[in-house]
């Protein structure tokens, strides 16, 4: 009897979770892979085997639509669009990957200082990343790029004194972590020097993280570069760069022109997203929190 009065449990309110559909890693990681090593042997093997110059002028065949002789159409002065953006690709990956090497050196030499020494030091570090940051990235940029003769080199310095602040910020964090492990405070009761406990104990600790932020930080210079190369600065006018191509091809997309416009911004997004896509797969094997997190 008191089992047939017991009243019964009122549905709970709370709805279930609602799962998003996200693509499978594996055909992200492949696509991307894919993308990325077309790219790599585009721009190792076609300017070599190519047969045309990339700076030839052949005003009778300017602005050619796309076909077989010219894969992507031909520019306003009938300059082969396919080798320049080939070109052009190259210079925006050696820029790419130089500053963003130098990028994570500079931003992991001055992340784990602050760090590993603490107190004032940290404090006064801290102040100048912040007041870096508060500058726009382009603007700096700009301003670095003014103060040195056109060339890829100064567009390198530029995008690597301009990006090493994120780096900071998570080696510092980082370092800071791992200053509470057991081992650390081991080493320090047994004696070891604050150099040594940072070189032999945190910054092996760092290097995922350093490594992947070098990684995500290349689309991030490459869109910077692109940004310089079609406001007109860093690169000489003569030489073939993403940006300068979609800046020049402007007239020619007013005009009906579509190719020379398309084909350079798409040498800009579709690689960029391709290692964007691999960084992504990186950063969520060091943290599975977070690819758990991308299943809700």
């Amino acid at each position: 009897m008191a089992d047939t009065l017991r009243p019964t449990p009122r549905p709970s309110r709370t709805p279930p979770p609602i799962r998003v559909p996200r693509t499978p890693r594996a055909w992200r990681v492949g696509t991307s892979a894919v993308i990325v090593a077309a790219v790599l042997l585009a721009v190792l093997l076609v300017p070599p085997l190519a047969d045309l110059d990339e700076q030839a002028v052949h005003l009778a065949d300017k602005l050619q639509p796309p076909s077989w002789t010219h894969p992507f159409g031909t520019d306003d002065v009938g300059r082969d669009l396919l080798l320049r953006c080939v070109y052009g690709l190259r210079v925006s990956l050696l820029v790419g990957v130089v500053a963003a090497v130098v990028a994570t050196v500079i931003g992991t030499a001055v992340g784990a200082t602050a760090a590993a020494c603490g107190g004032w030091v940290d404090r006064l570090v801290m102040r100048l990343v912040d007041a870096f940051a508060s500058v726009p990235h382009l603007l700096l940029g700009i301003f670095i790029v003014a103060m040195f003769r056109p060339g890829v080199w100064p567009v390198v310095v530029s995008v690597a004194l301009t990006h090493w602040l994120s780096t900071a910020r998570i080696v510092r964090a980082e370092v800071l972590s791992l200053r509470a492990r057991p081992y650390v405070d081991a080493a320090i009761s047994g004696g070891a020097s604050r150099w040594r406990v940072t070189v032999r104990h945190l910054l092996p600790g760092v290097l995922p993280q350093a490594g992947l932020a070098a990684v995500l930080m290349v689309p991030h210079a490459i869109w910077h570069e692109s940004a310089l190369s079609f406001l007109g600065l860093g690169l000489p006018t003569h030489q073939a760069s993403l940006g300068g191509l979609v800046q020049s091809a402007r007239g020619s997309l007013l005009a009906g022109d579509w190719w020379p416009t398309l084909f350079p911004g798409l040498f800009i997004i579709v690689p960029t997203l391709a290692i964007a896509g691999l960084a992504g797969t990186w950063r969520e094997r060091l943290n599975p929190r977070r690819r758990s997190e991308l299943m809700l």
